[in-house]
């Protein structure tokens, strides 16, 4: 299983900022920082502020921080922010199964109980804990 770049670089996003709380920044200065493209940084940050996990501000005085202490910022919440597509394998989605083996099968009980697993333990952890 991989995670999105989108989510891989929010969850870098959110280190940076979070190892700068004093700071403001650019996408432009992000996108320099982490070597990530400006156009990624300009929809994660979009979707971050969203859901109120970092501030957006232009102008001459704008720029980009968080808005939450990180002790505040639930990696899982974070995971289930930014992930759209949980589909681990094809049976997942109603819309695009074509197997088979569906009514029989063992296996996807087993991958949805590790894909829960994976929620939980990201759920434990804060950005704090990986600064």
């Amino acid at each position: 299983m991989y995670l999105s770049k989108f989510t891989d670089y929010s969850f870098r996003i959110l280190i940076y900022l979070g190892s700068h709380p004093n700071e403001l920044f650019t996408v432009d200065e992000l996108s320099n920082c982490l070597d990530l493209s400006p156009h990624h940084i300009k929809k994660i940050i979009y979707k971050l502020s969203k859901n109120n996990i970092i501030e957006s501000s232009k102008g001459r005085n704008g720029g980009i921080k968080l808005v939450r202490n990180p002790k505040e910022i639930n990696l899982g919440n974070i995971f289930e922010i930014t992930e759209d597509n949980l589909n681990i394998t094809e049976c997942f989605s109603k819309e695009l199964n074509t197997c088979n083996l569906n009514c029989d099968c063992k296996l996807k009980p087993i991958l949805y109980d590790a894909l829960n697993s994976f929620r939980s333990t990201l759920s434990q952890y804060t950005l704090d804990d990986i600064l």
